[in-house]
């Protein structure tokens, strides 16, 4: 798909050491952590200087070489699977933190910065970026800003694009973009910057982003409640929020949850508790006592069991240790793991985790729930062996039947994992045609020739 003379000519914009074409190479860069089939690229072009990424784009556009951007390829929808072959470029090597302005709380940072390393050599400076995905350790600011990541401290401070201030790109042609400011209001032409969030590659290669910091909090709470089972905690999460206490954290695991993580971090987590919520608390210290002992009581009138507070950092970090650990001990059980991210209002989470029951009972399948119960984001995680056809038609069918259950009861098809190839054959039933015709003409307007990213939110 990719000839060798135009290999040649994006070797002289990168370096040959920058292109790779090799079997293993191509395998490599061919799958992310959706559980989808792999699609082989052409050619995988890693750019270390961003004039580079340019070019590279205005030669997939003139040639018709589909184009896909591609992070730490933690996504977990295929957003990042090159679904048509072609080119895969590498941001990996863009990863200059430009600029960490502390007067005027924000940062200037490239697309391939890995989030956590942002995120330290923020709080070095004395400020806070919040928004905290479970890939932090590895997954990029561009990525994270492509699917619009989440995280632990969504509930009270938000997702991703509630922090991004000015996207800079490059559009289908190769042109550098500029959009958004540094000024904390600024309401110059279309929002530019927000229909860039989410958009999953599709309409840019994004190379530069300006994103807002905020003061951290000056003090916080931790605390683990016990409950017999998971109606007792769900109502809980839904009456914590009807007080009018807003957590930082509020975090859920079931029965089968809590037993794996046990045995894989062995953290001190009760196996016999039917479910815990993982709770945290901060702000002005005065604050953080009155709404931490509102939730302690919320919680014993609820039907917790047993509540347990962080007496110091150590005992805070093993909560969120233990939280952390959810997928990876999930993981660990069967060969394969189907990790979704329905969500639904927070009122609706007993609902929904009957609706859950009902479909693990009704498919036989293995699902473990966690996730982030205070803002209805939940991960029902299947395990399961894909390699057994019989087993994995069963799974493919509770999938249709999470995301049914989610949207019949005012959900959305994703809190925070994005569309990508996974999700984009039900996009009509949560919007409507309309709404998907209407996204399609922006895509076309675009990118005519349909070289970013093509397949992806939309499908075909």
């Amino acid at each position: 798909m990719v000839s060798a003379s135009l290999k040649q000519t994006l070797a002289s914009y990168v370096g040959a050491e920058n292109v790779m074409d090799a079997e293993a190479d191509k395998h490599s860069y061919s799958y992310d952590a959706a559980v989808l089939d792999p699609v082989l690229p052409s050619v995988v072009v890693r750019p270390t200087e961003m004039e580079a990424v340019g070019k590279i784009v205005k030669l997939c556009n003139d040639n018709g070489l589909p184009l896909t951007v591609r992070g730490a390829g933690t996504n977990l929808s295929g957003g990042t699977i090159p679904s048509k072959g072609g080119v895969v470029l590498l941001t990996n090597a863009l990863d200059k933190i430009i600029e960490i302005n502390e007067e005027d709380m924000y940062a200037v940072v490239q697309t391939g910065t890995i989030t956590a390393k942002f995120a330290n050599a923020v709080a070095a400076k004395g400020l806070f970026y919040p928004p905290d995905p479970g890939s932090q350790a590895a997954s990029t600011l561009g990525g994270n800003v492509a699917e619009n990541a989440g995280g632990l401290r969504g509930l009270k401070y938000g997702v991703t694009k509630d922090y991004v201030m000015g996207v800079n790109f490059f559009d289908n042609e190769g042109n550098y973009c500029k959009s958004g400011s540094k000024t904390v209001k600024c309401v110059t032409g279309l929002n530019i910057p927000q229909l860039m969030v989410g958009s999953e590659g599709t309409l840019s290669v994004m190379s530069e982003f300006i994103l807002k910091l905020v003061p951290p909090p000056q003090a916080s709470k931790a605390m683990m409640a016990i409950f017999p089972d998971v109606m007792t905690a769900s109502r809980s999460v839904s009456a914590i929020i009807a007080a009018k206490v807003v957590p930082c954290t509020l975090e859920f695991m079931d029965n089968f949850t809590i037993g794996a993580v046990e045995g894989f971090a062995k953290v001190g987590l009760p196996t016999d508790a039917g479910s815990l919520l993982l709770i945290e608390v901060d702000g002005h210290p005065a604050q953080v006592a009155e709404d931490a002992a509102k939730v302690e009581k919320i919680c014993q009138d609820n039907g917790c069991v047993r509540l347990q507070v962080a007496k110091d950092a150590v005992e805070r970090n093993k909560v969120w240790e233990a939280r952390r650990a959810a997928l990876s001990s999930l993981a660990r059980l069967r060969p394969t793991t189907v990790l979704e991210d329905a969500t639904v209002p927070r009122s609706k989470i007993p609902a929904m985790m009957e609706e859950l029951a009902k479909i693990a009972k009704e498919f036989k399948l293995t699902i473990g729930t966690f996730g982030h119960a205070g803002d209805g984001n939940l991960h029902p995680t299947i395990l399961c062996d894909r390699r057994d056809k019989e087993e994995f038609h069963r799974v493919e069918k509770g999938v249709d039947a999470i995301f049914a259950a989610a949207l019949a009861l005012d959900g959305t098809l994703s809190g925070e994992h994005g569309i990508g190839l996974a999700k984009s054959k039900y996009m009509e039933k949560e919007t409507n045609r309309a709404s998907v015709l209407f996204s399609k003409r922006i895509k076309a307007a675009v990118d005519p020739k349909n070289i970013l990213n093509p397949g992806k939110i939309l499908g075909e």
